[in-house]
């Protein structure tokens, strides 16, 4: 997608965003069918794919093209949904292929299942210690090693970013993959 499309999506967004603070829309919608069918079918060999759930129009398997943007993704997802929590994850972020961008809802959930344990999934920028014991293989020291991480460095911005947490290997993280959320 190229800057000025990319431009174009990102202020169409940030104005729906602001509408919907404001209860002007029903939902934030795509850009424009024409903008969103452009930039999926405009990609190449070189388009990824992401995974796109939560409170979007379409949630599913999207493609976008390479160098795409979170905001670019929720838009293949046909657009954010009123009361979506858009301020809660980064726009801005470069997606990879392979990538789950999962889009809170006004309780900070996703349709879908619930966050922070139990059944559904476990929001990892928001999960404490007793939460991520939950998951397959993650004890007291590990979760603790998770949280302490996430506070040093920041907010994960993938899941994959576990991989910096010592005692998180490949294999560990392949267990807990689909468990956790990185909105």
């Amino acid at each position: 997608m190229d800057l000025k499309r990319r431009v174009i999506l990102g202020l169409a967004v940030a104005g729906a965003v602001v509408g919907a603070v404001f209860g002007e829309v029903a939902r934030v919608p795509p850009i424009s069918t024409a903008v969103t069918q452009a930039a999926l079918t405009s990609t190449t060999a070189a388009g990824i794919v992401v995974h796109v759930s939560g409170w979007v129009l379409a949630p599913g398997v999207v493609q976008v093209s390479e160098g795409a943007l979170v905001v670019d993704a929720i838009a293949a997802a046909g657009g954010a949904l009123v009361g979506a929590r858009l301020d809660g994850i980064n726009l801005a972020r470069p997606v990879a292929s392979g990538d789950q961008i999962g889009v809170p809802g006004p309780d900070a959930s996703i349709r879908g299942g619930a966050v922070g344990g139990g059944d559904g999934l476990i929001i990892l920028n928001q999960a404490d210690s007793s939460q991520l014991q939950k998951l397959p293989g993650v004890g007291p020291v590990l979760a603790e090693r998770i949280v302490a991480h996430r506070e040093a460095n920041g907010p994960y911005q993938s899941v994959e970013d576990l991989l910096e947490v010592p005692g998180i290997g490949e294999a560990k993280l392949v267990s807990i993959r689909d468990l956790v959320l990185v909105p």
